[in-house]
């Protein structure tokens, strides 16, 4: 069970002291401000922050998950998020992690609720079964239910962790048998951070406790709930097979010439047109790859009822903001020789836009010379 001594040694002392240098943490400020969206500007007050604020006292709470987020954050790619930011925040109560359990752990947890109420952050993995009074997922003898509203109680704020917590996931698929439901529908007088994911990605679950800490607050929020530094845009937007999207150029197969060549692999059920989330830029295991990257079209783990959005091996059609889906919806049900029609057509579209903004562009350029030679 974590003291009151230990809760009030600084970010910055605890890494010092578990033997990592200055640079060392400079780097980690300078690399956790980055993945914020923040400016390096701010990488200042990032460091100054983590030097002067004291450890933040976390209760992180499991229900029904398959634990999937505490493994990404503790995989990293960099050994401070998981040697000093987890195990610092975390030692109060967290199930997987903590080296207490039973009495012992619910003892610890109740400790940090007692000493720390109104100031600790209740991480949450994992959805909460509301069927059958609960008792699809009890711990110490109590529902899921009743531990969340407990925890909940005293919390400053609330950060729900992967898909799980956030919409429901797998467990709430159809018929959902037990009805599994998300955090912000059960609590609604705490501030909610839905951070979705199957499972959310290490450096982004960083990024928001170190926000929190720094900042003293929670940061932007979409309408969704989710921080807008890591949720803002789509994965289609930062793909590197963006291009062969935009040229029509799409795999027919995972096994196909065109898979091969790196086409897009839209028409192979990629969600990646409406499914916002930063794998195409921070991505997973150290930053070597992410699903797609990999050969697999992204499966939209990250949007609610994700399970139930369609089979992941078809694509989505009517997608708005795009003109390609239709098409390509076509293109798939026809011989291979509409197909070079079909990416004709869209060339011609994209070259006939491309005309009347340069005529637009051209007229707002002469009109802006007779204004100056008047």
């Amino acid at each position: 069970m974590a003291t009151k001594t230990e809760v009030k040694e600084t970010y910055y002392e605890s890494i010092i002291k578990q033997g990592y240098s200055r640079r060392d943490f400079m780097k980690f400020a300078t690399y956790i401000t980055a993945y914020m969206g923040l400016s390096n500007s701010m990488v200042g007050q990032v460091a100054k922050s983590l030097e002067s604020t004291y450890r933040l006292p976390v209760i992180w709470e499991h229900f029904q998950e398959c634990t999937c987020c505490s493994e990404s954050f503790i995989r990293s790619n960099h050994p401070i998020v998981a040697d000093i930011i987890l195990d610092k925040i975390s030692l109060d109560y967290t199930l997987t992690l903590m080296a207490a359990s039973g009495h012992q752990a619910e003892a610890a947890k109740h400790a940090t609720m007692e000493k720390y109420k109104g100031e600790y952050i209740l991480c949450v993995e994992g959805s909460v079964p509301m069927g059958a009074d609960g008792n699809y997922c009890c711990i110490a003898g109590r529902s899921a239910k009743d531990q969340l509203l407990e925890a909940a109680e005293g919390a400053k704020a609330i950060i729900a962790w992967g898909s799980c917590a956030s919409n429901g996931c797998v467990q709430a698929a159809k018929p959902n048998p037990t009805n599994a439901t998300p955090i912000h529908k059960i609590i609604k007088n705490k501030p909610i951070i839905r951070v979705p994911g199957c499972p959310p990605i290490g450096e982004v679950m960083a990024g928001v406790i170190v926000h929190v800490v720094a900042f003293g607050r929670l940061p932007e929020l979409d309408r969704l709930g989710r921080p807008k530094a890591f949720y803002a845009k789509r994965v289609h937007d930062s793909c590197y097979r963006r291009p062969y999207y935009d040229a029509g150029l799409f795999a027919e197969s995972f096994d196909d010439q065109n898979a091969k060549d790196g086409y897009c692999l839209y028409k192979l059920g990629c969600k990646g047109p409406m499914t916002y989330n930063a794998c195409g830029t921070i991505k997973w295991n150290n930053g070597v790859s992410y699903p797609i990257q990999s050969g697999h079209g992204c499966i939209g783990c990250s949007e609610a009822n994700f399970w139930d959005n369609g089979p992941f091996y078809e694509r989505l059609t009517n997608v708005p903001g795009f003109t390609i889906e239709n098409n390509a919806d076509k293109i798939g049900k026809v011989a291979a020789g509409a197909l070079a029609g079909g990416i004709a057509l869209h060339a011609v579209a994209a070259n006939v836009s491309k005309r009347k903004e340069l005529k637009d562009r051209t007229s707002r350029g002469k009109s802006n010379l007779d204004n100056l030679d008047s």
